[in-house]
């Protein structure tokens, strides 16, 4: 089983991510976690690439390909694909991938949800720069420490609201057609996001019990 998660920033990809892969046993493959581990690393291609996002401009989708076929052909599990692809050419560029590799891909599922939540969701994410943990602050509340280890919350970069604007401008720019592409296929299918993440989970593991 190969699934690519969909959804705008903030529908809860990651939390999902994490419920899914210890369900079906399958690995999940961020690939904001993939560019940032290659670039604490210290490598040469983790300098290029720090060099590449330092500038403002996206890695280029053959360098994230690469990569990324190098971690599918390194395990025999399925894949969550969250994050990837953003783009029709980077849809396109996945498919030629997981043919070369005798895969494909078995569900392409959206978590949907409106753009008033997803700002109310982002302002409220932190993140632990000890442990990494991502909790969710009630507004008004205040909250610095993490409650799973202790060390000092932060909010992300991207997480603040001009970010979340300019994110929110690519996402419908770029990653929705990706959404017409997906449908073609037949492997498509919405989620209702707002709703706990239990409720989400349960209906993403009805769908996947579908297609198995």
């Amino acid at each position: 089983m190969n699934i690519v998660l969909m959804g705008c920033p903030g529908a809860g990809k990651g939390t999902q991510s994490a419920k899914l892969q210890d369900t079906f046993h399958l690995k999940h493959i961020s690939t904001g976690d993939v560019l940032r581990a290659e670039i604490a690393s210290g490598s040469d291609l983790g300098k290029r690439i720090a060099g590449i996002i330092d500038k403002g401009n996206l890695v280029p989708d053959e360098l994230m390909i690469s990569m990324l076929e190098n971690i599918v052909k390194a395990t025999d599990k399925g894949i969550i694909f969250d994050g990837f692809p953003r783009t029709v050419a980077q849809a396109e560029a996945l498919d030629a991938m997981m043919k070369r590799l005798e895969r494909s891909i078995t569900a392409v599922i959206m978590i949907d949800l409106p753009e008033s939540e997803v700002v109310n969701r982002i302002a409220s994410r932190r993140q632990c720069g000890k442990c990494g943990a991502i909790l969710h602050i009630t507004p008004g509340t205040p909250a610095n420490k993490c409650p799973v280890c202790g060390g000092e919350l932060y909010t992300r970069p991207d997480d603040t609201p001009e970010r979340v604007k300019h994110r929110l401008e690519v996402y419908h720019t770029d990653t929705l057609p990706v959404k017409t592409y997906y449908q073609r296929s037949g492997s498509y299918v919405e989620i209702n996001g707002d709703q706990t993440p239990e409720k989400v989970f349960e209906d993403i593991v009805n769908v996947l019990k579908k297609v198995k």
